[in-house]
């Protein structure tokens, strides 16, 4: 509570000096003046009302993105990452707000200064704050006591894991089972002591210095021992972790939420929520919209030229699968003959494919016009209207044919429909139809599992060449 509170002190500080600094970089308003002087002005009644909002919207910002909660537990890498978050919106709502009161000082100049220098010095606040509290943990200072529920190999492993890194300042007190419970072979040979039994564990909390207590109990025994361990900590006020490992998760991640304020654990895969999925789809509105436009002649060209050679609708309309298998209708200039699903069935037997999708490569029912839209992709641009109507990303794994999906024999592929499905994704830019099904789908696991507005940029990038390129088109 106390390093909260200065750190809250200290990021209003780095405020007003930011603040300043970008007035003074930016905006300074009689070149004339001394700093002495420029300091030496009165201050207008109005002007120090709206530099007190400015600093409880802060506030309000860094509170909202629980910057002052403790992160003993967080990496450094994520630590930054949620300041670098508070600050960028902090400087967006700030700027905002002097558009909307038509404030002169704040301008586009003024606002990337201002998030400059509240960002450097945020930064290295945290940075060199979590130094010193490493350091001290690491000489014995600053620690919290931990209580470990059960005795299998899991809670053995996680006692050697937090020992093991000791910035993170945690000390074993000891462990406490079911008293006539089975002990894992790797308890009996670690030396841990065994304080308690769950009716002796209301006593030992009572009598003993503990800040956690963490559970590993067997899934069989959670809920009965589990919920009267998680009861009796609730009502002397100490904090309980259970590890999400529990139900032998490989690739999802257990998030906290709430349900009509009743707590509800919830496990998903992938990374797709909170701010960054809504900045996600402002860069696919942004993006589609802006390509629609300037592409609408070369859209209007293709358009006319299709109708001129071939008989038959300009786009091509197929049912496919998005986000956990909705239903939408995707649309692409027509490569083929009209009549083409309806053929399909004959080539079955040609099919040089693996896994349930359908290619071949001399595709028979391929129009001398579509070869070349297939080879330029330029065929998948009316997909822009998908883009723009929310049914699929610019960047995510390429929405499947029911036809295709109705082939699956294997649930990890199907983890794909967990997200909005895309134009390009990792499979693009690896060969497209020159690689596996298998690999093809590996490929789009990876992404939903390392997925990040940068890895997008980057898909999105890369993009260019491969079509250019014609890599692996058909």
């Amino acid at each position: 509570m106390i390093l909260a509170n200065l750190l809250k002190g200290f990021d209003l500080l780095v405020f007003v000096g930011s603040f300043m600094t970008a007035a003074a970089m930016v905006a300074w308003p009689i070149p004339e003046l001394s700093v002495e002087e420029f300091f030496a002005m009165r201050v207008k009644v109005q002007n120090a009302i709206g530099f007190a909002g400015f600093m409880a919207v802060w506030s309000l910002v860094f509170k909202g993105f629980d910057i002052y909660s403790s992160k003993r537990l967080a990496t450094r890498d994520s630590e930054v990452l949620d300041v670098l978050k508070a600050v960028s919106v902090g400087s967006a709502v700030i700027y905002l707000l002097g558009v909307l009161f038509n404030i002169s000082l704040i301008t586009i100049p003024f606002a990337f200064a201002f998030w400059s220098a509240s960002a450097a010095a945020t930064v290295a606040s945290r940075l060199l704050m979590r130094s010193l509290l490493e350091r001290l943990r690491v000489r014995g200072r600053n620690l919290r006591h931990v209580v470990i529920v059960g005795t299998n190999r899991r809670a053995v492993a996680f006692a050697r894991k937090i020992e093991g890194e000791p910035e993170l300042g945690y000390r074993i007190i000891g462990f406490v089972d079911g008293g006539d419970w089975p002990r894992s072979s790797e308890f009996r040979d670690s030396g841990y002591p065994l304080v308690a039994d769950f009716r002796e564990l209301p006593g030992f909390l009572r009598s003993t210095v503990v800040d956690e207590v963490a559970i590993f109990l067997p899934l069989k025994s959670l809920y009965q021992q589990g919920s009267l361990v998680v009861s009796q900590c609730e009502e002397q006020g100490i904090i309980v972790r259970i590890p999400p490992d529990l139900f032998s998760l490989k690739v999802a991640h257990a998030t906290t939420e709430e349900l009509q304020s009743d707590p509800v654990i919830t496990f998903a895969t992938g990374a797709m929520e909170g701010w960054p999925i809504v900045a996600k789809r402002f860069l696919d509105l942004l993006a589609s919209t802006a390509l629609l436009l300037v592409l609408a002649p070369l859209l209007a060209l293709v358009a006319a030229t299709i109708k001129i050679t071939s008989p038959g609708p300009v786009f091509f309309a197929q049912e496919r699968l998005g986000h956990n298998k909705r239903r939408f209708r995707m649309y692409k200039f027509r490569t083929m003959v009209a009549d083409a699903e309806r053929r399909q069935a004959c080539l079955e037997h040609l099919n040089e494919a693996g896994g349930p999708v359908f290619k071949i490569r001399n595709d028979p029912r391929i129009t001398p016009l579509g070869k070349f839209l297939r080879k330029t992709s330029i065929d998948e641009l009316p997909q822009l209207f998908n883009v723009l109507r929310g049914d699929i990303s610019l960047v995510g794994p390429r929405p499947l044919p029911v036809r295709d999906y109705e082939g699956f024999d294997q649930d990890w592929h199907r983890r794909r429909f967990s997200v909005r499905p895309g134009i390009t994704c990792l499979w693009q830019i690896s060969g497209r139809s020159n690689i596996s099904f298998d690999r093809w789908m590996e490929l789009d696991m990876e992404y939903i599992d390392r997925w990040s507005l940068w890895l997008d940029i980057k898909i999105l990038v890369k993009t260019i060449p491969a079509v250019l390129r014609g890599v692996g088109a058909a």
